[in-house]
């Protein structure tokens, strides 16, 4: 039996896991774990060289779940239990390291190397959405929106910000433009809080008008 995974650092993450059935938790958790994974992966790296070698090994990793049984690495472990018997592969989730490569360029970040983060990092969406048993087309716009206003809220240079949000803003606006089907609330409910940051940047997580937000989306879908 794989080692058990931490609990995820943000709590709004965790909450809106709990809105998917019971047998999609594990699964759903567990690619946030990869992303947060990925995440840390950068900021810890000394320069873009070890950055880009560190990501190379996730990707290959990954990729190695789909032919051999997972190392003695907790989160590869729980990956080849919780994600890869519901059809989802490692070459699959391999496209999320894409999207964090493609912030490893000289400064500042252009528009078209924040798209390229974005169709990666943002894959998480769709992946999570084959997890839910759904792939609507909404999760394509809904993961770059998502991913870009996370960027935004976390980037050094305010040039690359600005440009993070209005690419953030277009792709939210499209994805949350119709109602959300129930099933998919507890991707969608993330989405809501993006949008949420891009007009109120700086809100705590876990502040009450967050959680009351995400609540009434689990009601509405909107």
């Amino acid at each position: 039996m794989p080692t058990p995974l931490p609990p995820l650092a943000n709590p709004e993450i965790e909450l809106a896991i709990s809105y998917a059935a019971p047998s999609s938790r594990a699964a759903l958790r567990v690619l946030w774990a990869l992303d947060a994974q990925l995440a840390a992966t950068l900021a810890r790296a000394s320069d873009p060289m070890v950055a880009r070698l560190r990501l190379t090994w996730w990707r290959e990793a990954l990729v190695r779940l789909d032919t051999a049984p997972p190392p003695a690495q907790p989160l590869l472990a729980a990956i080849a239990t919780a994600i890869l018997p519901g059809g989802v592969t490692g070459e699959d989730l391999a496209v999320l390291t894409d999207g964090w490569e493609a912030l490893l360029v000289p400064d500042p970040l252009v528009a078209d190397d924040l798209r390229a983060y974005a169709r990666g990092r943002g894959a998480l969406f769709v992946l999570g959405g084959r997890v839910l048993r759904l792939a609507p087309p909404m999760l394509v716009a809904a993961g770059e929106g998502w991913a870009l206003a996370d960027l935004a809220s976390h980037v050094r240079s305010a040039e690359t910000a600005t440009i993070a949000r209005a690419l953030a803003a277009a792709s939210l606006r499209e994805a949350l433009a119709l109602r959300w089907p129930r099933a998919l609330r507890a991707l969608s409910a993330v989405l809501v809080l993006a949008e949420r940051d891009l007009r109120q940047p700086g809100e705590p997580r876990g502040a009450p008008r967050r959680v009351l937000r995400m609540v009434r989306h689990r009601i509405s879908g909107r």
